[in-house]
């Protein structure tokens, strides 16, 4: 991801477009369960269900950072 700014947030019910966009170009299901996503530039970039561990992110953008940041959130929810 570039330098800008990544927005890590709960999955809202108006993002089930964007989730499933996001799905297609990662050749993937949406993940089942409560989302947590990555948002950059207003686009969601990669999301993550910290209940299965699965994660959909775009491979069209250098996203590592983001799912990273997604993967730490998740652990952190599950020790809360």
């Amino acid at each position: 991801m570039s330098a800008g700014t990544v927005i890590i947030r709960a999955a809202l019910g108006s993002d089930g477009a964007a989730l499933r966009r996001l799905a297609e170009l990662d050749s993937a299901r949406v993940p089942a369960g409560e989302l947590l996503v990555a948002e950059s530039d207003g686009a969601l970039v990669a999301a993550h269900s910290p209940g299965s561990g699965a994660t959909i992110a775009d491979p069209f953008r250098p996203t590592a950072q983001a799912v990273e940041l997604l993967h730490l959130r998740g652990s952190m929810m599950r020790a809360a």
